[in-house]
């Protein structure tokens, strides 16, 4: 019973947040150029840790995978 509860209160949400956003009361619309620039700075830090950090990063990964697997 609480699951059939929880699904009709599921879609009672959906169906609000659907009728907000047809009747255009939905500001809240998501900012898309933010997005794009959190992406791409994200990318960014990725290629720079590991321009600095390759080998390192490497070895750890190696190292881990060695002692997993047992080789030596």
């Amino acid at each position: 019973m609480v699951q059939a509860q929880l699904v009709a209160a599921w879609f009672a949400t959906r169906y609000l947040a659907v009728q907000r956003r047809l009747d255009g009361k939905d500001d809240d619309r998501g900012d898309v150029p933010g997005w794009v620039m959190v992406t791409v700075m994200t990318a960014a830090l990725v290629v720079a840790i590991l321009a600095v950090f390759k080998t390192k990063i490497t070895d750890a990964v190696t190292h881990a995978i060695d002692s997993v697997t047992g080789a030596k």
